[in-house]
């Protein structure tokens, strides 16, 4: 994105910004398409009674809205007040989706759309409206129609084995034999990413050593350069396609790509994450040590008791004082247990009353079985969500 200041306008002209986007990189590169629209919209103005107060610019494809160039127009919009006149080619330059329309349309510009030939201002008649909308309403299915055939395409590649997205760290995105894109190991990143499952996978080394290997064998981003987060080297160890197989919208897939490391490798380092994770789940916190913690008040003044440990093994209860000092003294936690085991034996169940709790268990079992299913359903289509998100990023990016 560019932007560009012109000299002030002169007091019989209207201000106005114009606003040129190409829709991929490549149209830029050529020279062709940006300039000309920039041609095209410098000259429509001041024969129609307009100065440009600024020009904004975007070389890039962007399904929702966000693009910089765009962004930044509508700020400056928002700031000048004066200026309240938009140039622009035609309606798909401008709008990428109905965000985008009604962004613009609380602004209450006075639109000029130079190739269609159309002005559209606040009082426009409803029918140009009308007409209008149905413009950006092509142009919005047109973007969800090549998104959604897109898509297809992704599914049908990741169905014969061909991952379908851009290339993760340590494949690089080539065109293979049979004319398709695939990807195969990068010769730079593979053989660092190899040892680090190798080194994983022995058990002697935590995340943290994975890091400082990769980062001494100079393992970074292939674009910007950049050394790696810890994340990123745990994703890396978590992430299936390294071993030949991948998942693809919910679904494991047999690659037919020549894999980083072997099954039975990535198969051993997931049991080593998976190992150091129950692990450190499972780490007892110091308030969990209490067995009767929030169980027991004080009998004196009807506060809650607390436990404490003393010399580093010893437990003992005592009066939280709440309501002011209180004068029961500390109670080890063997005395409790033994009145609570005293009382324990005083408690019979009647028949009825167990089968009665055998059916509450059964109940809740199912219950717990129903909102457990309910999660992984939420969970995965979240997770579908996102994987659509990612590879319209992924369609995006290869536009520009």
């Amino acid at each position: 994105m560019t932007q560009k200041g012109s000299p002030a306008p002169s007091l019989d002209l209207r201000e106005a910004v114009i606003y040129a986007r190409v829709s991929s990189k490549e149209q830029e590169r050529e020279g062709f398409s940006m300039p000309a629209q920039l041609n095209l919209l410098r000259s429509y103005t001041l024969p129609n009674g307009l100065a440009i107060a600024q020009e904004f610019e975007d070389v890039e494809t962007a399904k929702q809205a966000g693009r910089s160039g765009f962004g930044e127009m509508i700020s400056f919009l928002k700031k000048n007040n004066t200026c309240r006149v938009l140039v622009v080619e035609k309606t798909d330059r401008l709008y990428r989706n109905f965000r985008d329309l009604v962004i613009i349309d609380d602004l209450g510009l006075e639109i000029h759309f130079v190739k269609e030939n159309v002005v559209l201002s606040p009082d426009s008649r409803s029918s140009e409206k009308f007409m209008h909308g149905i413009k950006v309403l092509v142009a919005k299915n047109y973007i969800d129609n090549l998104s959604e055939e897109t898509r297809k395409g992704m599914l049908e590649k990741a169905r014969q084995g061909i991952w379908p997205s851009y290339a993760p760290l340590g494949f690089l995105n080539v065109l293979g034999a049979d004319g398709k894109r695939t990807i195969v190991p990068d010769p730079n990143l593979a053989p660092i990413i190899k040892r680090l499952y190798e080194q994983y996978a022995t058990g002697k080394h935590s995340l943290k050593d994975m890091l400082r290997i990769a980062r001494a064998a100079g393992f970074t981003y292939r674009k910007s350069g950049g050394s790696l987060p810890l994340s990123t080297i745990h994703k890396i160890l978590r992430n299936r396609i390294y071993s030949g197989d991948f998942d693809f919208d919910g679904v494991t897939y047999h690659g037919t790509y020549e894999p980083i490391v072997s099954r039975e490798l990535w198969e051993q380092v997931q049991m080593i994450l998976d190992g150091r994770r129950l692990k450190k789940t499972h780490t007892v916190r110091v308030k969990d040590q209490f067995a009767f913690r929030g169980l027991i008040r004080c009998g004196h003044c009807g506060c809650a008791l607390v436990g404490e440990i003393k010399k580093g093994r010893y437990v003992y209860y005592h009066c939280t004082g709440y309501k002011g000092k209180c004068p029961e003294p500390y109670t080890r936690e063997e005395v409790l247990e033994e009145k609570f085991t005293e009382l324990l034996k005083g408690i019979s169940f009647s028949e009825d009353v167990l089968a009665w709790v055998i059916q509450a268990l059964r109940a809740s079992h199912r219950d717990e079985k129903k909102f457990h299913d309910e999660a992984i359903t939420r969970f995965r289509r979240e997770h579908k969500r996102i994987q659509d998100r990612i590879d319209a990023m992924y369609m995006d990016k290869l536009d520009g």
